[in-house]
């Protein structure tokens, strides 16, 4: 099918008709079923590569030939979901859902902690009030390997093209995802999980960009003022909020070379290593908020990202770890909060004082949120 006919062939998520294809290439992907074989038999692949690559894609093929459509996919996916729940987390839970549509199309706008968990436990909410899962937004630079992206796309991906650098191209590329978010949800009625700011908030500080919300605009300006597109597109800000970060020490290791003036340099696989990370290691308490959906007429991209924040800011479940970070420790046994500073142990003072304040920071945020709120009533 050519662009003309569809135009978003090259980013959407893979259509039923287009899964089987896509299965085939990839039992048929040799680094694929390589990194599998290494990932779940290593002693085995390290003594016979051949035999145990065989035994894995006649594995793969078995399970694949109960796959048909990408519900039947996704169907596999939240069995593993389950599963890592179950190991990876004290509790989850979530609020605000009960105000959705589950006939709606949405826009959720979240905060952004995870690359994997985030999109993930929004969907898990859904998947489990019985509504349509998401179209989920992931940056091409995550997706170096053929492989990651078809499975990605099975899994209702959408492309984000940050590779774009000449402005001609980033101009196109941005204005095509754009057109693609509206299509979605005005058009095929599919609900977009995006993240607020492009990359993860490393210091804790949630802050939705404008930049964003101008391109949600890109292709409606012929359509509609910016004031009129968030009623058009349904937006709903969430907050996800997570007791622990399994990649807290990384990122404050990270944040303490860039305070410094230095220049940060990932390692080859240091996404990849993020997102394993991010899904295996424990997270404690996960609470997700669905907040309201945007109302009013804001004309200016700036205010409607503050419109936003107030709710994410406002509708963060506060867990003893951002307590203690900031300070508020009545009523706490000194055992919880040795055991929350342990796990810092590892770094130097001035990376433990960045991995501390980034759990602190979404209780000041809340304070600062409520302070206006006082100031705006008169009551300060």
């Amino acid at each position: 099918m050519n662009s003309d006919q569809d135009p978003y062939s090259d980013i959407r998520p893979y259509k039923d008709t287009e899964v089987a294809a896509v299965l085939n290439n990839l039992l048929h992907n040799d680094e694929l079923i390589g990194a599998i074989s290494h990932y779940k038999f290593p002693r085995a692949y390290r003594w016979f590569p051949s035999m145990t690559k065989s035994a894995v894609r006649i594995g793969l093929a078995r399970q694949f030939g109960d796959i048909e459509t990408v519900r039947d996919f996704q169907s596999i996916v939240a069995g593993f979901m389950e599963k890592m729940i179950a190991r990876s987390t004290k509790n989850i839970s979530c609020s605000g859902i009960e105000k959705l549509d589950k006939e709606g199309a949405y826009l959720f706008i979240s905060n952004h902690r995870d690359i994997a968990m985030d999109p993930a436990f929004v969907n898990w909410m859904l998947y489990h009030q019985e509504m349509q899962t998401l179209r989920v937004a992931i940056g091409d630079n995550l997706l170096s390997k053929e492989y990651v992206s078809d499975l990605m796309r099975l899994n209702k991906s959408f492309i984000v093209k940050r590779s774009a650098k000449a402005p001609r191209e980033m101009m196109k590329a941005l204005t095509n995802l754009s057109g693609y978010i509206d299509h979605s949800i005005v058009v095929d009625e599919a609900s977009i999980w995006i993240a607020q700011r492009e990359g993860r908030a490393k210091d804790g500080d949630d802050k939705t960009d404008a930049a964003l919300l101008k391109m949600l605009h890109m292709s409606l300006r012929k359509k509609c003022a910016f004031s009129e597109m968030p009623k058009r597109l349904n937006i709903v800000p969430v907050t996800i909020s997570y007791e622990f970060d399994p990649c807290d020490v990384a990122k404050a290791k990270e944040l303490a070379i860039k305070n410094a003036g230095e220049k940060y340099n990932k390692s080859e696989f240091e996404d990849i290593e993020s997102i394993v990370a991010g899904i295996t290691g424990f997270k404690g308490d996960v609470h997700v908020h669905f907040g309201d959906v945007l109302q009013g007429d804001i004309d200016d991209p700036v205010a409607l990202a503050q419109s936003i924040d107030q709710q994410i800011h406002g509708n963060y479940k506060l867990h003893p770890s951002n307590l203690i970070s900031a300070g508020e420790t009545q009523g706490m046994s000194d055992e919880k909060i040795k055991e929350f500073y342990s796990r810092f142990e590892e770094l130097n003072a001035e990376q433990k004082e960045i991995a501390i304040q980034t759990y602190a920071k979404p209780y000041w945020n809340a304070q600062q949120l409520n302070s206006n709120k006082a100031q705006e009533n008169g009551n300060v």
